[in-house]
């Protein structure tokens, strides 16, 4: 693999602010203008560092240690850059001058961020400071802050004013009120780019304008169109009927819940598929047309669920979840879903086979998920995906409709992974008898988790300890319309000074659509814990890499042993036959080695690039690939 990351997404700036918005918001507050309007602008400052689109990350700053997440380091850099920009004077010691913005920025690198003076030079330099070393050496004649040598610099002005915004709670409220708001406003211009789209090809309005529009016939009669607004023209497959299909799908399931004959529910649900209201929440995963049906759809199941209605809907290419609130005064959950009002959901999935129509969402509220399992499906159960030894989970009830009990959504933020919930399903005999394993990320169809190079059920006991270390890393790839992820460890090494053997995985989150693959290689050395992630060492976006059609795989990373020692480390696919490093700090200079792993002694800034040749004597496995810290 020839890149450490590909493009920086605005999902993981907005992500790595949610988590590390109490350290930026200090460091900014530290370095701007002491006065009545410090703790605003420290705000704005850190909100305002988040990118408006993806961006590449050529020139990411890599992180001065191992455990630096890249992502915070680069923004981090942001913010330092908006706040060295904004009008000087604030205090911190009173050695300091007060028109130093630098060596106030400096200072607070020291003692907020822990950093040596090495590193503190080159971020300044990043972040545009004309004289670093001046900077330096400004915050090295200050005073030692409150508490002696090495303590936190204190984040308060003159009179000892606490900063309002750099409480744990605070700032995360500030944080997550700052991405709903861009996500908000990401979702309005879409929105209002296809409302203008569809205004130009609709031209008169006609009798199709207005509040009503949505329950009016068709503009066109006796169509496809007007045909597939019938709730009498719904597809309902017989109960039993997958048991003689050529093809046990999501086309096999039978229509069930307590509101299969409502055609009132049934028509409603339809007619917002066909066009929906300006107060109807739509939503569709990456590459979901979100058209109407192209005729009458299959009815999967309409009930009662979470103080809500559901109508699960299929026209052979996607899904479609409507739901709307019960009366509100049935209950604390009505009430809830009364707020949420009417939404639309579209997933698609096509080419779905028997293991990937295992389950649909049908409802996800509370941080709980229940699923409606399909007509084959003789046993449903919850299990830790960071607990290997958890192979037969804990049972799920399931009602005669099918739908599960509830199962706890996974967390989304990394510093809470202490747990990942999975779904386990196990069919009858001839559809699905192996063991299945799957988690929700965040799509109206689970992920099917599957390990190695012919994507089988990650069921096994090496394939559980490997996925046990993956788990930490799916809020990568939550809401991409991910279809399967599918782990495969490519090279096993032992490590330098006794430490033990690692394992090399490359992990790939395969979508719907195809195109928008995620792909991230691990380093996963012995770990006490068997839930602990593995070491991000690159990541690629919509590559054929780890994909069945492409197994060459390399990538390196740096590593520290027990001793202390610091090592480059690079791995191949099982193709490689000698991988070469060369580059800044290597100890004796350029390495080679024969096989599919290296290992050479380095310095700890040290910068190396890999290359590699395969069985044929001179193809490289990929371009040269760069190595640094992982992520």
């Amino acid at each position: 693999m020839s890149e450490r990351t590909a493009t920086l997404d605005v999902e993981q700036a907005e992500l790595a602010l949610v988590e590390h918005y109490g350290r930026l918001v200090r460091l900014a507050y530290c370095v701007l203008e002491d006065g009545p309007g410090r703790a605003p602008a420290a705000h704005a400052v850190t909100c305002g560092a988040l990118p408006r689109r993806c961006t590449s990350t050529a020139a990411l700053p890599r992180p001065q240690a191992a455990d630096e997440d890249p992502v915070y380091v680069w923004l981090r850099l942001r913010v330092l850059r908006a706040a060295l920009a904004r009008p000087r004077g604030p205090w911190l010691p009173r050695s300091l001058p007060r028109d130093g913005a630098p060596a106030r920025a400096a200072y607070a690198l020291r003692h907020l961020e822990r950093m040596a003076d090495p590193d503190i030079r080159t971020l300044l330099r990043a972040a545009r400071v004309r004289d670093p070393d001046a900077a330096l050496a400004g915050a090295v004649k200050a005073a030692d802050p409150p508490g002696g040598p090495g303590a936190p610099a204190p984040a308060s002005g003159p009179r000892g004013e606490p900063c309002p915004l750099c409480g744990d709670g605070a700032g995360v409220r500030h944080a997550l009120d700052t991405v709903r708001r861009r996500r908000q406003r990401r979702r309005s211009g879409a929105a209002a780019l296809a409302a203008l789209v569809c205004c130009g090809l609709l031209g008169v309005p006609g009798d199709t304008w207005g509040p009503d529009a949505a329950a009016r016939p068709p503009l066109v009669r006796g169509t496809d169109a007007e045909h597939a607004l019938d709730p009498g023209a719904l597809v309902r497959a017989r109960a039993g009927a997958w048991r003689r299909a050529s093809r046990t799908d999501f086309g096999a399931w039978p229509a069930r819940g307590a509101l299969t004959r409502d055609e009132s529910l049934l028509r409603r649900a339809l007619v917002t598929w066909a066009r929906p209201r300006a107060d109807v929440r739509v939503e569709a995963t990456p590459g979901t047309p979100e058209g109407p049906p192209p005729g009458p759809p299959q009815l999967l199941y309409a009930g009662r669920l979470a103080g809500a209605a559901v109508v699960l809907l299929y026209d052979g290419l996607r899904v479609a979840r409507y739901t709307e609130p019960l009366d509100p005064d049935d209950g604390s959950a009505a009430a809830e879903a009364a707020e949420e009002g009417v939404s639309l959901e579209l997933a698609r999935t096509a080419g779905a086979a028997t293991a990937e129509s295992g389950a649909l969402v049908v409802t996800r509220r509370g941080g709980k998920v229940r699923y409606l399992t399909a007509p084959w499906i003789t046993r449903a159960a919850r299990v830790d995906l960071l607990d290997p030894a958890d192979e037969a989970g804990r049972r799920l009830s399931r009602g005669a409709d099918g739908v599960t009990g509830p199962v706890p959504v996974p967390v989304t933020l990394p510093q809470h992974c202490d747990t990942w919930p999975g779904l386990a399903l196990r069919g009858s005999p001839g559809a699905a008898r192996r063991l299945q394993l799957y988690t929700d990320l965040g799509e109206l169809a689970p992920a099917r988790l599957t390990d190695g190079a012919e994507r089988t059920p990650a069921t096994g006991t090496a394939a559980r300890r490997r996925l046990a270390r993956t788990a930490c890393h799916l809020p990568a790839v939550l809401d991409r319309g991910v279809r399967a992820v599918n782990s495969w460890q490519f090279a096993r090494q032992r490590l330098p000074d006794g430490d033990g053997e690692a394992a090399w995985v490359c992990t790939r989150a395969a979508t719907w659509r195809g195109p928008g693959a995620r792909v991230m290689t691990q380093f996963q050395p012995p770990a006490g814990a068997p839930g602990r992630p593995g070491a991000v060492t690159s990541r690629l976006e919509d590559s054929r890499v780890c994909g069945p059609h492409a197994r060459a795989v390399l990538t390196g990373l740096l590593w520290r042993s027990t001793e202390g020692r610091w090592y480059v480390l690079a791995a191949g696919d099982e193709g490689v036959t000698r991988l070469r490093a060369r580059g800044e700090g290597l100890s004796g200079g350029p390495a080679e080695a024969v096989g599919n792993t290296l290992a050479v002694r380095a310095g700890r800034e040290a910068s190396a690039r890999l290359s590699a040749t395969r069985r044929n004597g001179t193809a490289p496995a990929t371009p040269p690939a760069p190595v640094g810290p992982p992520d």
